[in-house]
């Protein structure tokens, strides 16, 4: 491992560029009625720009029910199976079903259902579109809002997976198998092909397993002309004065929650008026801290709306957003509502503050959605359940950081809403895929695998210049070492302009939890999705790719001064004296591990 000690001089640079912001119409999203707080309702089909469609029935626009499913190509199939839920999570599953879709009224007599062993014989019925077949109708009812039907029989659909054949007297109209069912989780066809009578069974491939209400939301593009860059430990101001200005709504999504300031901030937004709710994640990794239990009950006794989610079969693997709406302002960050996150005493985070009418209906549909879902519970419920953990090892703050980087407000041309899972990984590999000259990446881990890494280094290939700055901390140390380690063996055979670092001790922050990205200097990517799968594929996340050369160079500004050990004047204040300039110009040297990429798996949900 190389070592390097790095000098530096301090360059003041003062200019300012100006920006006409440029119309981006967004999509797949209705704004909400401006003199309400109701939620905006949500077009449940992606546009076939921003990748396929939603599984029929999976649109998150209600939270409690799921929508009525749709027919794909109905012209061109004829009946089939669309949809099954074998694993719901009921008592015994009870309330089971499948779904049959018929293109045209058809007549069920001397239909019959079968898994091999047991045969079920359908209603005699006349159908037309999806209707779903179970044993037990009224256990049903409350999981689907297509009309639901009773088969003859004591059918059960095998968690365990299993081949389940439709059949007209001795014709088999339909055959589809599975593999185990995922807790919670309906199967939803999505080849959109004829069934031929006697054809082979339809393969899991053909569809894709969602879970419960889950959402399915597209990526929505908002023209907004200027936006607030921030970094933390260095403005934990901006966040509570944030929430302090709020007047008609406050909605507060996070993963951990511990900072009683916080806390203070939203019962008092309730005391003035303010509609308040809060969304935790139920069951954090290493458990619920302890500082957590003072804060829910403050809230509680001030009146402030708090349910956790999670639980088995949960549509969510960790719900680990950091965003706040106050009225028409958006607040989205990397950071957890705790000292050591939002309060500014540990981490180095980046944060990003919007004001958008349109932009927090979006976001404020994402937080209902999630908030009025089967697998929460009210934080009162959550406290009686719940066994707090001490919170005193992993990312306790020690300190108060110096504060270096002001906040800077400045012109944007759009921002770009992303949620995971629904659609953050498809949109950043795209904007990765995009770059033509440089891609900064500032992540507490990163795990080998990932489909971004797998972009930024596809783009390393096409000379992109790319470096990654990584937390050294003792619990993500080994895993950003291997991860360093065999990529710097990838970087020397194809000779690519790939580096990495970890970042080591300094006085400026306590470790590095940012989740961010700068793409050419002119795309900043901001939020709470940790560089892995899960994050990607399971946790809900939120995120803004925030266009503009200004705002893109505020971030990579930071990077490059973390990266090198400097300290930056992106903000130094006009009059500063010359003492204080030459004082920064000659700082103590600062080391660094100097690394090229490697392979690691990355655990952190933080």
């Amino acid at each position: 491992m190389e070592r390097r000690r790095l000098a530096y001089v301090v360059l003041v640079v003062v200019g300012t560029v100006g920006f006409v912001a440029t119309v981006t119409a967004g999509f797949g999203f209705t704004t909400a009625d401006a003199t309400t707080n109701a939620p905006p309702s949500i077009d449940p089909q992606h546009d076939s720009e921003n990748g396929p469609p939603c599984p029929p029935g999976v649109t998150g626009a209600t939270s409690t029910t799921n929508a009525t499913a749709t027919a794909g190509n109905t012209t061109d199939t004829g009946p089939r199976i669309v949809e099954l839920y074998p694993n719901p999570t009921t008592y015994g599953n009870v309330g089971e079903y499948l779904v049959l879709e018929t293109p045209e009224a058809t007549s069920l007599e001397n239909w019959t259902i079968t898994d091999g062993h047991t045969t079920a014989a359908l209603p005699n019925r006349t159908v037309s579109g999806p209707v779903a077949l179970s044993s037990d109708p009224d256990a049903t009812d409350g999981l689907t809002d297509h009309p639901v039907l009773e088969f003859d029989g004591t059918l059960r659909l095998a968690v365990d997976g299993d081949t389940l054949e439709m059949r007209n007297g001795t014709t088999v109209i339909d055959t589809v198998s599975y593999d185990r069912a995922p807790t919670a989780e309906r199967w939803y066809r999505t080849d959109g092909g004829a069934v031929a009578a006697g054809s082979q069974p339809t393969d899991p491939a053909d569809g894709s397993w969602h879970p419960r209400d889950a959402t399915c939301l597209p990526v929505s593009s908002h023209d907004i002309d200027e936006a607030t860059a921030f970094v933390l430990p260095d403005a934990p101001d901006l966040p509570r004065e944030t929430l302090e200005k709020a007047d008609d709504r406050l909605l507060l999504a996070g993963y951990t929650f511990t900072s009683s300031e916080i806390a203070d901030e939203l019962v008092a937004a309730a005391d003035r008026g303010v509609d308040v709710a809060v969304l935790l994640e139920s069951g954090p990794v290493g458990g619920t801290p302890q500082a957590t239990e003072p804060v829910l009950e403050t809230l509680e006794a001030g009146g402030v709306d708090v349910r956790v989610i999670g639980g088995e079969g949960a549509r969510y693997r960790y719900h680990h957003p950091k965003y706040a709406v106050a009225d028409d302002t958006v607040l989205v960050t990397s950071e957890n509502w705790k000292p050591s996150g939002i309060g500014g005493a540990s981490s180095r985070g980046w944060g990003v503050r919007l004001e958008s009418e349109r932009l927090a209906a979006d976001l404020a549909t994402v937080f209902r959605a999630d908030y009025e879902g089967w697998d929460t519970e009210s934080s009162s419920t959550h406290r009686d359940t719940t066994t707090f953990v001490d919170d005193d090892g992993v990312g306790a703050a020690t300190h108060t950081q110096p504060s270096e980087y002001e906040p800077t407000t400045v012109p944007i041309d759009d921002a770009e809403l992303l949620v995971a899972p629904d659609n953050a990984e498809r949109r950043l590999v795209e904007l990765l895929a995009e770059a033509d000259d440089e891609i900064l990446v500032k992540q507490a881990s990163v795990a080998d695998d990932v489909a971004v890494l797998e972009a930024t280094i596809d783009a390393a290939r096409r000379g992109v210049d790319v470096r990654l700055l990584l937390d050294s901390t003792w619990y993500h140390e080994a895993e950003n070492e291997a991860l360093a380690q065999e990529l710097q063996q990838l970087a020397a055979d194809e000779s690519l302009p790939l580096e990495a670092r970890l970042v080591e001790e300094t006085d400026r922050f306590e470790k590095i939890h940012a989740k961010g990205v700068v793409i050419d200097r002119e795309v900043a990517v901001v939020g709470s999705a940790n560089w892995n799968d899960n994050a990607f594929e399971n946790n809900r996340e939120v995120l803004l790719a925030v266009h503009g050369t200004e705002i893109a160079a505020y971030y990579a500004a930071v990077f490059d001064d973390d990266w090198a050990g400097g300290r930056s004047q992106w903000t130094l204040p006009f009059g500063i004296s010359a003492t204080i300039v030459a004082a920064l110009a000659v700082a103590a040297l600062v080391g660094y591990r100097y690394l090229r990429f490697g392979e690691t798996e990355s655990h952190a949900k933080s």
